[in-house]
């Protein structure tokens, strides 16, 4: 443990877009996704939706793989993995919510106990946010919403009340992401949550490259992450499935980091060992 300078490191925007059906999410993901990199050959959209992607492929050439049921987090994380290893730059996922929809049928399918049921389904989620965020790409995810209700009481009856839309996803993904935008059904787009100060204090709008383009300003303001700043991460790892989603990342570099990766993993297998 010791103190370090606070500097900003160049990064790959994870970026979600919420909004219900109609509301544009896949042609903005798309729009974006060209803005970040200029190249649609370097762009892959994971498609769960029917082949939803390749109504829009009058703009451009890019890339699709059509994820068919069952929606299971390994299925997205092995998409994951052909993306980055064809040496796509921007992955569109679209959506997260089939993932979600899975866990929760599949957790309801379990016998026993329901809450000791999620210990056996959560960490299967939770690996593949993981991979998501950790991937060494941009990342643009959609998730689907739908009308949220209350029930509250009236004249001694509960009665249900609209409140508004909820994702189609666990409660607290969207804070794991850098920004995310909700878009509404007139393709409007406000975001809800922004780390990068870029649209905090704007009205709504209509998502295009531009958008893109000014997120890509934003990532690559910052210095290149040297070859320390990844070696302090590898000995800061406790677990092998910590260092393992780390070494992912860089897969690029993963024969020059081999050696410091493998010494790392003999040190936590020993203490593990001890412990």
């Amino acid at each position: 443990m010791y103190l370090q300078k606070a500097s900003r490191k160049k990064a790959k925007i994870k970026l979600c877009l919420q909004g219900p059906s109609g509301s544009g999410k896949t042609y903005s993901a798309l729009l974006l996704a060209y803005g970040l990199c200029n190249d649609w050959a370097k762009i892959c959209v994971i498609d769960t939706e029917n082949h939803s992607a390749d109504l829009y492929s009058q703009l451009g050439e890019y890339n699709t793989i059509s994820l068919t049921g069952p929606y299971t987090p390994e299925r997205y994380m092995q998409a994951i993995e052909v993306c980055v290893k064809a040496g796509i730059e921007v992955i569109i996922i679209d959506s997260l919510s089939h993932e979600w929809e899975y866990i929760i049928n599949f957790h309801a399918s379990l016998t026993g106990n329901s809450f000791t049921n999620w210990g056996k389904v959560t960490p299967r989620h939770n690996e593949f946010i993981q991979t998501l965020l950790d991937t060494n790409k941009h990342v643009i995810a959609t998730v689907r919403t739908k009308q949220d209700y209350v029930l509250n009481e009236r004249n001694g009856k509960m009665v249900p009340e609209k409140i508004g839309l909820k994702p189609i996803q666990r409660d607290d993904l969207e804070y794991l992401f850098t920004l995310t935008f909700e878009i509404d059904r007139n393709h409007v787009a406000m975001s809800t949550k922004d780390r990068t100060g870029l649209f905090s204090n704007k009205q709504g709008q209509l998502i295009n490259e531009d958008t893109g383009r000014s997120i890509l300003e934003w990532c690559n303001y910052g210095k290149e992450e040297t070859g320390n700043d990844i070696n302090t991460r590898i000995n800061e790892c406790k677990s092998v499935a910590e260092l393992l989603s780390l070494f992912n990342k860089y897969q690029h570099l993963k024969e020059t980091l081999k050696p410091e990766f493998e010494k790392r993993k003999r040190e936590i297998l020993v203490q593990e060992i001890h412990n």
